[in-house]
């Protein structure tokens, strides 16, 4: 504070005493003890999982899918896609219902399979999830990002849930899936299903724009708007998606799977799929 502008509390006979506070030890610290009239901070054990779901879903996490648009640049070329409104449309009217009736429902059903370790059923999302991917590009990404984030798994955090799922889609012959090996994570890491359906949901969302940043004329500010659009939408979608019965999953955009189809055969291509 500067002198012109400092109280003199000798002149006014005010003393000005520091209220008394409980202190607090930090080696207590996220011991799940809350302190200082706030909600009690994180256990340790939530805090593992939070910080490993962090890592799974950042850019810097090798999963591959960096070089994917997921048939977001087919649009571009078409020229369905231009702009930040014809953006927002398409992530409005086709990702975000994508994400609530097929990914997140096969990341949550996935996620309680594992659980009970009921691997028929996993076997069974895994072939559904590719059955659900109409165009061959759209199949392959989802299958090589699926086995990336399991071989990762496997290899960083050699949990047996890991092992043993590795070994049994080499062995039966299951396409791997994105959404699925997503579950693994979250089982693997003790994390809880809507935050493992958060994730799935926030690097979805962030990776397609971060592809459109590349594609189009779309600059950070912009990107980040839509971003906090989608991520209001989250909470409804995502309590939605975990009442989808696995008969009732699907998702058919003809829109996006025409573009993808022709983005196969494309010239030029700045990604992937």
């Amino acid at each position: 504070m500067s002198s012109d502008k400092a109280i003199n509390t000798e002149a006014v006979g005010v003393a000005l005493v520091a209220p008394e506070v409980e202190r607090v030890d930090p080696n207590t610290l996220g011991a799940g003890k809350a302190s200082w009239g706030q909600a009690a901070p994180p256990s340790d054990a939530s805090a593992a999982w939070i910080c490993s779901l962090l890592q799974v879903g950042d850019s810097f996490y090798p999963t591959g899918s960096y070089a994917h648009s997921f048939g977001l640049e087919g649009l571009v070329q078409e020229g369905v896609v231009r702009d930040r409104v014809t953006l927002r449309e398409f992530i409005f009217r086709s990702v975000l219902p994508a994400l609530r009736c097929v990914e997140l429902p096969l990341a949550a059903h996935a996620w309680q399979a594992f659980g009970q370790e009921n691997w028929s059923k996993i076997g069974e999302l895994c072939q559904l999830s590719a059955a659900l991917k109409a165009s061959q590009e759209l199949r392959t990404a989802s299958a090589n990002i699926g086995r990336q984030r399991a071989e990762l798994m496997a290899l960083l955090n050699p949990h047996a849930l890991a092992v043993e799922y590795l070994r049994r889609a080499e062995e039966s012959g299951w396409p791997f899936s994105a959404s699925v090996s997503a579950a693994l994570e979250g089982r693997v890491h003790g994390a809880p299903q809507v935050a493992v359906l958060s994730s799935v949901y926030y690097a979805s969302v962030a990776s397609l724009l971060s592809a459109a940043m590349k594609v189009l004329r779309l600059g950070q500010n912009a990107s980040q708007s839509l971003l906090t659009e989608a991520l209001v939408a989250a909470p409804a979608i995502i309590a939605a998606a975990g009442e989808v019965s696995m008969d009732q999953i699907g998702w058919f955009n003809p829109w996006l799977d025409i573009a993808a189809a022709r983005h196969e055969t494309a010239d030029s291509r700045m990604f992937i799929s």
